[in-house]
């Protein structure tokens, strides 16, 4: 038990609730991106499902940027308390990749996109890359990538059987592809379309090569092994800095 705690306890009051587990490998990240000379300010890019928001709090505490951007289109009251700690931080409740929000973000220092390129359809990940590109300096990205084949490729094309083999297991998969033209009620999209499953497997190759197109080039690179045991994905982090 911590000392905070014991003191809590010893206090009578309630213990601080647990915050999720973080990733050594995108702390990492984080810290390489901030080790650039230009890098002074934020924006994490749907930083908070299953770590609330946890990144962002690192780079606040950690690296003290003079500016700060959340976006997610659901941002939690865990997530809300503990930012009005934060002067700096604006929270934007909307969909990272709508066309507007790369002007409702503005000019940044880094963006961060931990585990979210491989949802991105309509605008697809390419495109959410070259949407922001014109507002940063730098780009942290750790995404488990595809090396199943020598291509990128849409997951869903490869027919349901290997699709299921290929990602984990979630519980919307029973049935996806029996509705993937039906409309999401929440997204108001097709299913084939919604970031809540796994859509794309993203090659090494072709990230680095649409960032080159972009003008970045990489100054950090690790690459970790399976992404949780899976066959055919890698988990693998960058840090792409303007050229």
């Amino acid at each position: 038990m911590s000392l905070g705690a014991l003191r809590r306890r010893l206090a009578g009051a309630a213990p601080a609730p647990e915050r999720p587990p973080l990733v050594e490998l995108k702390l990492r990240t984080i810290d390489a991106a901030f080790a650039l000379p230009d890098v002074a300010s934020v924006a994490d890019l749907g930083g908070v499902w299953a770590v609330e928001a946890g990144y962002t709090f690192h780079a606040l505490e950690r690296h003290r940027p003079e500016r700060a951007v959340l976006v997610d289109d659901d941002i939690t009251p865990a997530v809300r308390e503990r930012a009005a700690a934060f002067a700096q931080l604006e929270l934007l409740e909307q969909d990272f990749g709508l066309e507007r929000t790369p002007g409702d973000v503005g000019p940044i220092g880094v963006v961060l996109l931990f585990d979210v390129l491989l949802h991105q359809v309509k605008p697809d990940w390419d495109e959410i890359l070259r949407r922001y590109a014109p507002l940063t300096q730098a780009f942290a990205i750790v995404n488990p990538m595809w090396d199943g084949g020598a291509e990128t490729v849409r997951l869903l094309e490869l027919g349901e059987e290997r699709y299921r083999r290929l990602v984990p297991p979630q519980d919307n998969l029973e049935g996806l592809h029996d509705r993937l033209d039906e409309v999401n009620p929440q997204r108001d999209k097709p299913w084939r379309d919604v970031h809540e499953i796994w859509q794309w497997g993203i090659t090494d190759a072709d990230l680095r090569a649409v960032m080159a197109e972009l003008g970045f080039a990489p100054s950090f690179a690790e690459r970790h092994g399976r992404w949780r045991g899976l066959s055919d994905f890698e988990d693998c982090a960058y840090v792409f800095h303007r050229a």
